[in-house]
């Protein structure tokens, strides 16, 4: 190395070191005494600019600079789940016996547990020839989630030595494999990826499979596939962080990954108490069994926000590899586009919309790109979900984060101030929300549900969008001037938004809402519609209508009539039919 690398100038989280032609673009970096984790960014022939990961209050020029010959990586292996990571996947449990509740700078922790013992059976024999990707031992990680052990993507050969069944810890070797070459590899249970770099996979699958979320304006009015990509964007106080905890707590993925990434503190440990003390619905097991948790605070240094982001992701290739299906939340994309924006700023590059630097679509689409359904190289089915939530300036959907993250996400669930400050969850606006899965998912919902699934929310958006239109009339001249007819949509698109597409998140029965309820609920109050349509057709007041409570009665069913209670369903139909029947003799 001859010569040490020094400090030459320091601009808060931007390190400059002066005439080194030592380092390479992207390699992760010591920085200072404390070594501080950094990773290289620019290299021009007088200047090389590194971002620090930690804290750099402190620091001082000629100070040392440590290169480390490769790019900044995370270690995979067993102990990731049930584990609460920053955003550079140090351990915040291990960091906190350490050195208390406030990290320290430099803090050096292993990612995974060094000493725990796993019970590892080996599944690899002598003289088998491995390919890359295919799994060669595994163990429980956790009560829910078997770990398979995969030989990494870039190697493949013939075992030469398998070890026997029993505890092994994650340095440990279990298999040694000569590859084409003749070179011997030792295999143990963890590896090192490349955060920036996506982890190969050998094809990707269409987008057919619904993940399915148990919110009904979700599910019905705006499904997302598995391997889908979501954003939701909306104003303080709109519900995000509510909606995406719904999505963790009960979305069909076995695996949920949660970035907190520039989320203020208090929420972020309200997510980690509130993960830690729920019950998993399908397992009966606690739900951290099956979550990984990246925890990057707002008062957390800038770039390791930006960092989180891809952590997260990469660990989610990594179960994906597995063939689990993962869905990950990060909340809230627009403080890493911040973050962005920071860091552009220091390097004095040429600011594009609102300041945020000119590369800012291409970092979101990288991200959003790493989504998908896929077949992996040890030939099985995984899909990652990202579900990211956009925190617009003002609820303001037309600024650069919102609009750049509509272009690579093919769901768009907004959330409604309005909405949310009266009460009504989950608050997704269905005049400004859409899917484009429609096409993709229509013949899973055809297979599963029938065709009636797809002909009522035809009918349900149809009657939305024909209230939001009267409803602008309503304003200018008032409600008695309508027709009956038009009187009895408004009255049904009531039932649809308070019975259908509000949802009580601390309801037993309404938290969770199968996709058969879903469709029952939506064909009674549409079955309720078309008998109330006739009645109004030869001249029944809908007053009289109302005054038989049906209305009210199905805006409670939701709560009336249990998950495993659905035949109660026809029931209700009955009564429609008894009490419009006699409603007509009368008239």
């Amino acid at each position: 190395m001859g010569n040490m690398d020094l400090i030459y100038g320091i601009n808060g989280p931007v390190i400059t070191v002066k005439n080194t032609k030592t380092f390479s673009i992207m390699e992760m970096v010591y920085v200072g005494n404390a070594r501080l984790v950094g990773e290289v960014i620019g290299i021009n022939e007088q200047f090389t600019t590194i971002q620090v990961y930690e804290e750099t209050t402190g620091l001082k020029p000629n100070e040392p600079v440590e290169g480390t010959g490769g790019p900044l990586k995370v270690t995979l292996g067993p102990g990731i789940i049930d584990n609460i990571f920053d955003g550079i996947e140090r351990p915040l449990k291990a960091i906190a016996v350490q050195s208390g509740a406030f990290i320290e700078r430099g803090a050096m922790v292993q990612s995974l547990n060094e000493d725990r013992l796993f019970d590892v059976s080996v599944l690899a024999q002598k003289g088998q020839w491995l390919e890359a990707g295919e799994v060669y031992a595994q163990c429980p990680e956790t009560s829910i989630i078997f770990h398979k052990f995969m030989v990494p993507p870039s190697l493949s050969g013939e075992v030469i030595e398998a070890f026997k069944d029993g505890k092994y810890k994650v340095n440990d070797v279990v298999v040694v494999i000569k590859d084409r070459l003749g070179k011997t590899h030792h295999l143990t249970l963890c590896q090192k990826w490349p955060i920036r770099t996506p982890r190969p996979i050998l094809e990707h699958l269409p987008a057919t499979i619904p993940l399915i979320t148990g919110q009904r304006v979700l599910d019905t009015l705006f499904p997302i596939a598995k391997g889908g990509t979501a954003a939701v964007p909306g104003g303080f106080g709109a519900g995000k962080t509510m909606t995406q905890h719904q999505l963790a707590k009960w979305c069909d993925a076995d695996i949920i990954v949660y970035v907190g990434c520039g989320e203020r503190g208090n929420e972020m440990s309200q997510v980690l108490s509130e993960f830690s003390e729920l019950i998993d619905p399908k397992s009966g097991k606690p739900m951290t069994d099956r979550t990984i948790l990246i925890a990057n605070t707002s008062n957390m240094p800038v770039a390791a926000r930006e960092a989180s982001i891809y952590t997260g992701i990469t660990l989610a290739e990594y179960y994906r590899d597995m063939g689990y299906h993962v869905a990950m939340m990060a909340d809230s994309t627009s403080r890493w586009a911040e973050a962005l924006r920071e860091i552009s700023g220091r390097l004095e590059e040429m600011p594009a919309e609102e300041g945020f630097p000119a590369y800012l679509p291409s970092r979101l689409s990288e991200f959003y790109e790493r989504a998908g359904r896929v077949k992996t190289l040890g030939g099985q089915q995984g899909s990652i979900t990202v579900i990211g939530a956009v925190s617009p300036q003002g609820a303001d959907f037309s600024e650069s984060v919102t609009q750049n993250t509509k272009r690579f996400t093919r769901c768009f669930w907004a959330l409604d101030k309005s909405l949310a400050y009266a009460r009504h969850y989950p608050a997704v606006n269905w005049m400004i929300s859409y899917s484009e899965y429609f096409t993709d998912l229509d013949a899973w919902f055809i297979e599963n549900l029938g065709d009636e699934f797809i002909k009522y929310r035809q009918n349900i958006i149809t009657l939305l969008h024909e209230e939001d239109k009267l409803m602008e009339i309503v304003k200018l001249i008032g409600l008695d001037v309508l027709p009956d007819d038009q009187k009895l949509v408004i009255e049904i698109a009531r039932v649809i938004r308070l019975g259908f597409l509000q949802q009580n998140a601390f309801h037993k029965d309404d938290t969770f809402v199968s996709l058969e309820k879903q469709k029952q609920m939506m064909r009674v109050i549409l079955h309720l519609y078309e008998k109330a349509k006739n009645l109004v057709a030869i001249a029944i007041p809908i007053s009289c209508i109302e005054k038989l409570g049906i209305f009210e009665k199905l805006i409670k069913m939701k709560y009336d009539i249990s998950n495993d209670k659905l035949e109660l369903f026809d029931d209700y139909i009955k009564e429609i039919d008894s009490a419009l029947s006699s409603l007509a003799e009368q008239g």
